[in-house]
């Protein structure tokens, strides 16, 4: 009996440690060997079944407030001189300009700081809209610069910013942002500084190596600090500098910064077919406004969905919109279409061609007067039947608004033949015959006596006193091209 016990409590000893095993160890296949798992060090000793304690580790916690996140990022040298003593004070005594332009950065800055951070780069960089643009993705510098990031047309080009009839990619939240990091991380690698990268981003490579190249010709420094540059460039990097101080530390300057939360602000949504802007806005449930904050590209009233694929929306708007564009699918969406000039002609021809008056077609495309459109131009016309379908991608990526200067039409005289009326001089000088009548106050059928004098206007440089044969088939003409004989006429161009 006592052998039965002993026996018995041995067996449950067994299994209790085996059950043990499996509970501690279940990813763990047994090994037939008791050797140890993996080999021991020389002069260590293996650890003790027993001494390992399994805790649970609390993960670190992201910061809730973005400004935060931003600060940990710091990772350029400080600059330290009195223009940045001088501009943090500028900044820091207008609490009202850094409110208003911390609540207009809350839309952008989550983004620029997870670009920021996938890159590797200082998240000081996130604030330099504020430099540039007061981060407003719709300023325009006049050296013609714009968007958030303040990009020049040639050189948003080069880093692939489609500027066409339809969208200006500078203006864009996302492409913009891409831009003008990748043109950061271009230059520090060229220049291995930050602050000469930030230098060169506002005053261009070239100068800045011109610079560095003549202090070294000179056997001097060529820091930031140590080199000659335009004021606007000597300021650049002391304005930065003053405005990561005081996000860095704002109670120090007695600044309170809006609170931007440590969550994306913005989304991504499929824009399923060409699209009123005003119609977009409204299946997103937002105001105009806001819906322009996040596609400032689209500087048109139609979105080309050809062009722009997708379309930026608060976070909790993405969902209404694809919920409320499901539910009217069917309906029109556009009101608005591409139409191309089939040849180079005058702006009231092109409206006359498309049903709209001048003034409405004129204002729709931005056409100053004394301007023709050229031939295969991009212009915004209503969308009507014959007209229904989406623009194409080739005309979205790459429609363009090409105008030249209307022709100088100079005032010349002919004599009339036998016989000529408005229409036969018309036709024989390639003009309008209702023009021909209006020139010479006279009926659309009117007849010319043989010898009467006919005014015309016609195209082309004529030097006064020069007989123009080829533009009237043989007559005679006087050109009168002095200032008196074209005072009061508006047909003569100036």
């Amino acid at each position: 009996m006592r052998f039965l016990n002993t026996a018995l409590l041995l067996a449950l000893t067994v299994l209790a440690g085996c059950a043990n095993l499996e509970q501690a160890e279940p990813l763990i296949t047994p090994r037939a060997s008791n050797a140890p798992l993996m080999p021991t060090a020389p002069g260590l000793s293996p650890i003790a079944k027993g001494q390992v304690r399994h805790e649970t580790v609390t993960p670190l916690a992201l910061p809730n407030d973005l400004w935060e996140r931003i600060r940990k990022g710091y990772a350029m040298p400080n600059l330290d001189n009195e223009l940045v003593t001088d501009r943090t004070q500028w900044y820091s005594n207008k609490p009202d300009y850094l409110q208003r332009m911390g609540e207009r950065s809350s839309k952008y800055l989550y983004h620029i700081v997870e670009e920021l951070e996938q890159r590797n780069m200082p998240t000081e960089l996130a604030l330099l809209p504020f430099i540039e643009s007061a981060f407003n993705p719709q300023a325009v510098s006049s050296a013609r610069a714009s968007g958030m990031w303040q990009f020049m047309p040639a050189t948003g080009k080069s880093f692939d910013l489609k500027q066409n009839a339809f969208r200006d990619d500078r203006r864009d939240v996302q492409a913009s942002t891409r831009a003008a990091l990748d043109y950061l991380e271009r230059l520090y690698k060229m220049f291995g500084d930050w602050h000469l990268a930030l230098a060169a981003y506002n005053w261009g490579e070239g100068n800045v190596r011109k610079a560095i190249t003549r202090n070294q010709n000179a056997g001097l420094p060529t820091t930031y600090a140590d080199l000659n540059m335009p004021m606007e460039t000597r300021m650049y990097v002391p304005k930065l500098q003053a405005m990561k101080n005081i996000v860095g530390n704002p109670s120090t300057y007695s600044v309170s910064l809006p609170n931007i939360p440590n969550h994306p602000y913005f989304q991504s949504v499929p824009l399923p077919r060409d699209m009123d802007v005003t119609v977009a806005a409204k299946l997103a449930e937002i105001s105009l406004d806001d819906f322009k904050a996040l596609n400032p590209s689209a500087h048109r009233p139609v979105l080309l969905a050809a062009g722009i694929p997708a379309i930026l929306l608060p976070w909790d708007n993405a969902e209404v919109f694809q919920r409320n564009y499901e539910a009217s699918a069917t309906g029109r969406m556009a009101t608005w279409t591409a139409w191309i000039a089939p040849s180079t002609m005058k702006v009231s021809d092109a409206a006359q061609k498309v049903g709209m008056s001048e003034a409405d077609f004129r204002s729709i495309n931005n056409i100053p007067p004394h301007m023709m459109i050229r031939a295969g131009s991009a212009l915004l016309v209503p969308r009507t039947s014959h007209m229904a379908d989406d623009v194409t991608a080739r005309v979205a990526d790459n429609g363009r608004l090409d105008l030249s200067p209307e022709q100088v039409l100079k005032r010349i005289t002919i004599k009339a033949s036998k016989q000529d009326t408005v229409a036969s001089i018309a036709k024989r000088n390639n003009v309008k015959p209702e023009q021909v009548a209006e020139w010479n106050k006279v009926a659309a059928n009117a007849s010319f006596k043989s010898g009467q004098q006919v005014v015309l206007f016609v195209s082309g440089k004529v030097r006064s006193g020069n007989t123009h044969i080829a533009a009237t088939k043989g007559k005679k003409v006087t050109v009168t091209s002095n200032s008196k004989a074209n005072a009061g006429t508006k047909y003569a161009k100036r």
